[in-house]
């Protein structure tokens, strides 16, 4: 069973129904890891930079966005740890699962209909594609 599972987070609702899958998947291993990732975007980080007072209030504003995935694992008693990367989602996530060598990427789908996935693309269909483990796309 997965020990090393990946979870790409940002605190929408599709991100919180991937953490319900991954609690599925790591209760089946007590020696299950999860690592929750969230990428701070850098088409937004000048706004969010501009508009937090500091580092540390920036951090925290980011790890509010997991509090919900957060309390899910905490409630089901699945070991995690949090990564906040910096970049563009798709490829800082890929990079990072690619060198890291998880066993098992969750991510929630944006839940776009076909055209506009084919028009804009959207993260998860672009994690898809370039990460080298498994992945388990979650509407």
């Amino acid at each position: 069973m997965y020990q090393k599972i990946l979870l790409a987070a940002d605190g929408s609702n599709h991100s919180v129904r991937a953490t319900g899958e991954v609690i599925k998947i790591a209760s089946l291993n007590p020696k299950a890891i999860v690592t929750v990732v969230l990428v701070a975007d850098y088409s937004q980080a000048k706004s969010d930079v501009l508009h937090s007072g500091s580092s540390v209030e920036l951090d925290m504003k980011r790890r509010k966005k997991l509090l919900p995935v957060e309390e899910l694992l905490k409630n089901a008693n699945i070991n995690y740890r949090v990564e906040i990367l910096h970049g563009v989602p798709g490829p800082a996530i890929v990079e990072f699962a690619n060198k890291q060598n998880y066993e098992l990427l969750v991510i929630g789908s944006r839940g776009l209909n076909s055209l506009q996935e084919m028009v804009l693309g959207s993260v998860s269909h672009k994690v898809v594609k370039r990460v080298e483990c498994p992945v388990l796309v979650v509407k």
